[in-house]
């Protein structure tokens, strides 16, 4: 069935748009040269409106993920990275399900697998595309003509389009990491910026004041002549950024830098190279921000059907146990069915009032993560047979044991650290939505993981450089 599979997807290989590999090692000061070139891109597209754009009074079916989703209303990055996970997603699922037959270690798999990918990429852009103009999230469909209609729609796909190249292209090895992780991050402490140093104004019933929290606190302070109250009112003022959001948004930052360090070193030596003892860490964060943006787009794509089958068929009994929306002003916000029990309680407060939301939020949080940090080890070549298989490869062998008891090793530790990281990651989260932390807790976590792998990758380039130094000297 899998290879079948992988057959069927091969002729429509030759319509997917490829960036080949660099035929040798790319410079570190190149591949730092193309990360900003590619980010430069990302943002400036962010920036620019979709032509034909209407003023459009529908509520944004995306607001709860727009930060993590690295996307911008209203312009061409409309859409965001949602394409590139949706279909990522979905083929992790099937090779992880055993769906599809997919070998790792064949590298003609690895191309057709990847090449699927970006296929399904391609095809839910231009599904998503044609689906947003239908709910007249830019204007009215009939007003703005079928011309106006499919120039927003070719917009849209060849802005998707332009996202998937720009993530492979870091992947192949022209720049650091990947895309999805430099423009979530990007989009998170853009977010975390402004919403501290942000000089806008807004009356919300108290008069004019700051929308940035560190400068609404001077202001309250210069202002008020009860210099506590002032100060009480910058921490816990409502309806705006205030000072404990941006607290808690520091701890939770320091919290996952500081769990980054979890980890277990097995001792490794080579057969092949004598006197060179090494180690082999296996983090609590194992598979990285994986299982949280995986849970991120499941979740994106429940509340986008939800929302544009409640709009359509609002009194059908299986789409309000979908979910029940409602606006408010350009949002729209869950208040009912399953979509409501799966969106976070952003307080103590609202947990209080509506325990069953928060316990099954909760539940589906962890489950999800720790499932999807277990599926990913598998259909990503890091399960223990194949940290395993490629150890065989290189002729090395955990200190201590035989070679025949390295998978039973690998087997103890690899699948416990992805399952326990990945709670590890939902729980953070979930602790980081309840305190109120700017950008979300599922944004903070993707953030950091994603600065600090970038981190990891400039200490290790600076090394390798200081060795190659030491031994041309």
């Amino acid at each position: 069935m899998g290879v079948r599979f992988l057959n069927v997807i091969r002729p429509f290989m030759a319509f997917v748009p490829e960036i080949n590999a660099p035929e040798k090692k790319v410079q570190f000061k190149e591949r730092v040269a193309w990360t900003s070139i590619t980010l430069i891109i990302f943002l400036v597209c962010c920036q620019i409106p979709l032509f034909g754009l209407m003023s459009s009074e529908s509520a944004d079916p995306l607001y709860w993920m727009r930060v993590i989703l690295a996307s911008n209303r209203g312009t061409l990055m409309d859409l965001g990275i949602s394409p590139i996970v949706t279909s990522s997603l979905i083929m992790q699922l099937l090779a992880g399900a055993k769906l599809i037959d997919v070998d790792m270690n064949l590298k003609e798999d690895r191309a057709l697998f990847n090449g699927a990918q970006k296929l399904f990429g391609m095809l839910i852009t231009f599904g998503q595309a044609c689906l947003y103009v239908m709910m007249g999230m830019y204007g009215e469909p009939s007003q703005m003509g079928m011309g106006v209609c499919i120039i927003i729609v070719v917009q849209l796909v060849f802005a998707g389009l332009i996202v998937l190249l720009l993530d492979e292209l870091l992947q192949k090895g022209y720049g650091l990491g990947s895309g999805i992780s430099l423009f979530i991050a990007t989009n998170i402490c853009e977010t975390i910026v402004w919403k501290a140093f942000s000089p806008q104004t807004f009356n919300v019933g108290r008069g004019n004041e700051f929308e940035g929290a560190v400068i609404a606190t001077f202001d309250l302070l210069i202002k008020r002549p009860n210099k506590v109250g002032a100060l009480k009112e910058a921490f816990y003022r409502q309806n705006m950024p205030n000072l404990m959001n941006l607290f808690a948004t520091i701890f939770i930052f320091v919290v996952v830098i500081y769990l980054q360090g979890f980890k277990i070193d097995l001792k490794i030596k080579s057969s092949k190279f004598r006197g060179q003892d090494m180690t082999y860490p296996i983090k609590l964060f194992y598979t990285s921000n994986i299982p949280i943006i995986l849970q991120t787009a499941l979740t994106s794509n429940v509340f986008f059907f939800s929302q544009l089958l409640f709009n359509k068929f609002e009194d059908v009994f299986f789409v309000r146990l979908l979910g029940v929306w409602a606006s408010e002003g350009p949002n729209s916000n869950p208040i009912g069915g399953f979509c409501y029990y799966i969106s976070p309680p952003h307080s103590l407060g609202e947990c209080w009032k509506d325990p069953v939301h928060a316990i099954v939020y909760m539940v589906f949080m962890l489950t999800t993560c720790a499932v999807f940090s277990k599926t990913w080890i598998e259909v990503s070549g890091t399960s223990p047979k194949d940290v395993n298989r490629q150890f065989k490869d290189q002729g090395i062998q955990i200190v201590g044991f035989r070679d025949s008891s390295t998978l039973s090793v690998l087997d103890r530790y690899i699948p416990t650290a992805a399952a326990l990281g990945g709670l590890c990651i939902g729980a953070l989260s979930i602790i980081a939505d309840l305190m109120g932390a700017i950008g979300s807790g599922t944004g903070i976590l993707l953030a950091v993981t994603a600065i600090y792998s970038y981190f990891e990758v400039f200490a290790k380039e600076q090394a390798e450089a200081g060795s190659m130094n030491a031994l041309v000297m």
